[in-house]
């Protein structure tokens, strides 16, 4: 709370004078994959500034002193709705800079409830992570799209084309997720933190997680991780970049698999992405062997 305190005080130090230096064209987002759709959509029209940048952490990262500066200046702030990290500091944001327009991505989202969750992952249950499937992807495009138009209406006809053209791409990604469930056998994965839950729900997956209730397993947990692994005869252990790979390597040496580092919390959504439909499609393909 020192370090909330003190990074609040030198914010407003830091930013007295400058509010409108670079013409009103920010827009704040909290995740890398959110400044995707902006850009896809509205082109150089503006700046994206990430509140989370890449390898952090979002349920747990506290912003610096330069993002909150361009946060200030936004004229808009577009969030998931989930995140630990808006818990802490969403509020705080909008008291920053109320002036802001506000856009939930997840409100337009089908929220998926994991049976255990952690308080300190999700806001009132909701798993945040929907951005990785493509089916929740094109509802995000639409609300980025709208919201757009509604800010800049004057450039209406560039944002519907631009749309247009990232449609095509979520689709195609679509259609790629949708092959993973079109051939035999259990598709199951196993993944650090479970992350691709609305991957899974979507397109008929099962996600095993490492992790338990946002904690690393116990003793008696990573043998049942251990026994699932060798039962499905899963070869591919996902992690993502922020997080340690230890259980999951313990588990990989245990059950002659590897551990694959993923990013999806990389800006290049689409990248992103289809890497792990990739990894995911090969990995179902060891499975059967």
């Amino acid at each position: 709370m020192k370090r909330i305190a003190s990074l609040l005080m030198l914010v407003l130090i830091i930013s007295c004078g400058r509010r409108n230096e670079t013409g009103g064209k920010i827009i704040s987002v909290s995740i890398g994959p959110f400044k995707y759709f902006v850009e896809e959509i509205a082109g150089d029209n503006f700046e994206v500034n990430v509140m989370v940048p890449a390898g952090s952490n979002p349920h747990i990262y506290e912003p610096y002193p330069d993002q909150i500066n361009k946060l200030i200046q936004s004229v808009a702030y577009i969030s998931n709705g989930y995140l630990g990290f808006e818990m802490t500091w969403l509020d705080r944001f909008y008291e920053m800079n109320r002036s802001m327009k506000k856009l939930s991505l997840g409100d337009n989202i089908d929220p998926r409830v994991p049976e255990h969750h952690s308080e300190g992952d999700h806001i009132e249950g909701a798993d945040p992570h929907y951005w990785v499937s493509p089916a929740c992807a094109m509802k995000m495009a639409s609300s980025v799209r709208e919201f757009l138009i509604e800010m800049d209406p004057g450039n209406r006809e560039q944002y519907d084309e631009n749309y247009k053209i990232l449609t095509e791409k979520v689709l195609e990604v679509d259609s790629m997720a949708r092959e993973l469930s079109a051939s035999g056998g259990k598709k199951t994965f196993m993944i650090y933190h479970p992350n691709l839950g609305y991957l899974a729900r979507d397109y008929g997956l099962e996600e095993i997680a490492v992790e338990n209730d946002g904690k690393e397993p116990s003793p008696s947990r990573l043998r049942e991780l251990i026994d699932l692994a060798n039962e499905d005869n899963l070869k591919v252990i996902m992690v993502q970049r922020e997080y340690d790979t230890r259980n999951a390597r313990a588990i990989a040496d245990e059950t002659n698999s590897k551990v694959v580092v993923i990013d999806p919390l990389s800006e290049d959504w689409y990248s992103a992405t289809t890497e792990i439909i990739r990894i995911l499609k090969d990995s179902f393909a060891e499975n059967l062997k």
